[in-house]
């Protein structure tokens, strides 16, 4: 083996320990049940958990950054230029409120989804624009919010009253 190597060894090694280190293998409460986390996301940083969007004609799986404190969910996809068809963020609520969501510093168009107490969705505010500080609210309080690429919700057919489960 030449000198190389044993750089090349400790970063496998290194791979190997992060990919089963108590983070990527955590259970992440999201107010539905348990459910683990699979990776980090690359950009934020955050969790990526699976969430459903279930209605009666099917339902989908979103991959969601798990914003859960109150760092990331100030940040949110502020920033991001891009957001995949089965990529989202969810913001799930401690207590439960009303909540407003705006478009600041976001340079992609977002469906907002309010998720109500009950874990349907209670309203969605379609293709926000971006860059805008107008703010979008929930109608009644929201247990979560989960934010998808703009024109998705309509694409799949997402509607109030679609249960969402994390």
């Amino acid at each position: 083996m030449g000198r190389g190597s044993t750089g090349l060894i400790s970063l496998v090694a290194t791979a190997l320990i992060a990919g089963c280190s108590p983070a990527a293998d955590a259970e992440v409460q999201g107010g539905q049940g348990e459910v683990a986390a699979q990776a980090a996301h690359p950009v934020s940083g955050l969790a990526i958990v699976p969430v459903v969007v279930a209605g009666p004609d099917g339902s989908h799986e979103f991959r969601a950054e798990l914003a859960d404190t109150p760092q990331s969910q100030a940040q949110g996809l502020m920033y991001r230029t891009e957001l995949g068809p089965d990529e989202a963020m969810i913001f799930p609520s401690d207590q439960p409120t009303a909540r407003a969501f705006w478009m600041k510093n976001t340079p992609i168009p977002l469906d907002i989804i309010f998720v109500g107490l009950d874990g349907r969705i209670s309203n969605i505010a379609a293709m926000t624009e971006p860059y805008s500080e107008k703010q979008v609210y929930s109608v009644g309080s929201a247990s979560a919010v989960l934010e998808i690429a703009g024109g998705r919700a309509a694409e799949l057919g997402i509607e109030p009253g679609d249960r969402v489960s994390w």
